[in-house]
């Protein structure tokens, strides 16, 4: 039986033996370029509702946009094709995280790593699951879906506190792209450009790292709300913070904001492809 050692040396030797393909890395960054022009579609639709408009703004209802245009089933296999190539590269690059310093601290920051890593690639993975599903003429709703779950989990004993854990964890990832945006750290994994393209570039970041952090953290509270009153009505994803944005005084405008905001980072990750350290 093969050792916990050689199992360990063997997925480093193929995640190695994979991020020294140029056709890999292609596919990877092209990922990017996928999941930008999604972001973008998000807030062009966005944008759309806060006008007055209809449309689900969310990853699934940009997709079945892509899916109403000319041979737009072709592209969404080709969108779900690179997004599992760049979450197949995060798993890599999670699996060759590794400690520079050797101590527990070093230690703490490889799994912080490894483990942002391996959720990137979860996330990348379902997008891909969800163009494809799309693709082969499936319709998911979003917001029914996550109502569904919030419904099963609350008539569970414990399932409130789960849900509201739930919630809280997509809070702090919100909260987590901002202060990334704040901070400009999305910086560090790339090359930014010199020169008036590298301050564009930056700025797109910022605004769309803060943008997708506020929809995030409307979407957590929703869930931790839901749970706290045990409505699972209340529970919804992207498109149900686009509608309890619109709620708010000066609702539209705010909306507005977020969808402007979602288009940069679009912008900014299609950008990304070309200059993120792979």
């Amino acid at each position: 039986m093969e050792t916990r050692g050689g199992v360990r040396a063997n997925a480093k030797h193929l995640a190695r033996e994979a991020e020294s393909s140029s056709v890999f890395e292609t596919l990877a960054r092209a990922g990017y370029v996928a999941n930008g022009l999604i972001h973008a579609l998000i807030g062009v639709i966005v944008i759309v509702i806060a006008s007055g408009g209809r449309g689900e703004g969310d990853q699934a209802g940009a997709m079945k946009a892509v899916a109403g245009a000319p041979v737009g089933f072709l592209v969404l296999w080709l969108i779900g094709i690179v997004l599992w190539a760049l979450a197949l590269w995060h798993v890599s690059e999670g699996i060759l995280a590794h400690d520079l310093s050797g101590d527990v601290e070093g230690a703490a920051r490889k799994w912080s790593r490894r483990l942002a890593e391996f959720g990137q690639a979860a996330v990348f993975a379902a997008l891909g699951a969800i163009s494809v599903a799309v693709a082969m003429g499936a319709r998911p709703d979003a917001e029914k879906t996550a109502e569904g779950a919030s419904r099963s989990l609350l008539q569970i004993p414990g399932g409130p506190i789960v849900l509201g854990l739930v919630g809280a964890g997509i809070g702090i990832g919100g909260v987590a792209f901002v202060v990334m945006g704040v901070r400009r750290s999305f910086r560090n994994r790339m090359r930014i450009p010199d020169g008036g393209l590298g301050w564009g570039f930056t700025t797109l970041g910022v605004v769309g790292f803060i943008a997708k952090g506020v929809a995030l953290l409307i979407v957590g509270v929703l869930l931790v709300v839901a749970a706290v009153r045990a409505d699972a009505k209340t529970a919804g994803g992207l498109d149900g913070a686009v509608d309890a944005l619109l709620e708010l005084p000066l609702g539209p405008a705010l909306a507005w904001v977020v969808g402007l905001g979602f288009l940069a980072y679009g912008i900014f990750t299609i950008a990304r492809a070309r200059f993120a350290w792979m």
